[in-house]
């Protein structure tokens, strides 16, 4: 191979790494793209069909009602109110959101990942103990007991849960760097599936009796 060709092929290598080591979503090529349904008035910006950015009003970038507990009667005790693209249409292609998150006494978010986001949260009234555990094969369990005013970051699709420990009921606030950061409740998905996992793959992988994983797969 002569010294040009070899240097064309050197450069179009060094390219090719270059984008796939800076892959990532797309910014924004413009000041707003409130998510709509209907493509009628819309254009078409980074996948997605947005509102016209010159009929924007308001009410795309508003949500009211974050103040107000959610209901805990539940079997964790706890509630999540979502602020998401599904609530406030002009997060779309902003890479952000958020959650309010009550917690009766001894109330739990309970072990869970985000997918798509990494989560740091802040405790405005009560106690939590929270925690999250790194990928394998370390699986190692990184955990803290917050205060009011206290803030913990949960990295980017680890394991990770809240449990108020107090005598009181607790209140948090976090936010995720995505407009829709995906929730999967490990309990849920794994005995909770529809259609249901097969008992014998979840006896072996969790060391249990299939008797006690068909009890735990009724209660999911």
């Amino acid at each position: 191979m002569n010294k040009g060709i070899s240097f064309l092929v050197t450069v179009a290598l060094m390219a090719l790494v270059s984008s796939l080591a800076s892959a990532s979503d797309p910014s924004p090529l413009q000041d707003t793209c409130v998510a709509i349904d209907e493509p009628k008035d819309a254009v078409f910006v980074n996948g997605k069909f947005c509102k016209d950015p010159k009929l924007t009003v308001a009410e795309d970038f508003f949500f009211s009602g974050l103040d107000k507990p959610g209901n805990t009667s539940n079997p964790v005790a706890s509630n999540v109110t979502t602020v998401n693209v599904e609530q406030i249409k002009g997060l779309n292609t902003l890479g952000i959101s958020m959650v309010r998150i009550d917690y009766e006494p001894y109330g739990q978010n309970p072990p869970h990942t985000h997918p798509r986001a990494t989560e740091i949260l802040t405790v405005l009234e009560g106690t939590l103990y929270v925690g999250f555990v790194t990928s394998n094969t370390e699986n190692r369990f990184i955990s803290k007991v917050l205060s009011k005013g206290d803030v913990f970051v949960f990295p980017i699709g680890l394991i990770h849960f809240q449990f108020n420990i107090g005598k009181t009921n607790a209140v948090a606030i976090a936010a995720l760097s995505s407009q829709n950061p995906g929730v999967i409740t490990i309990a849920n998905a794994v005995f909770g599936s529809d259609p249901p996992i097969n008992p014998d793959v979840l006896t072996r992988a969790f060391q249990l009796d299939k008797s006690v994983v068909n009890h735990l797969q009724s209660r999911f």
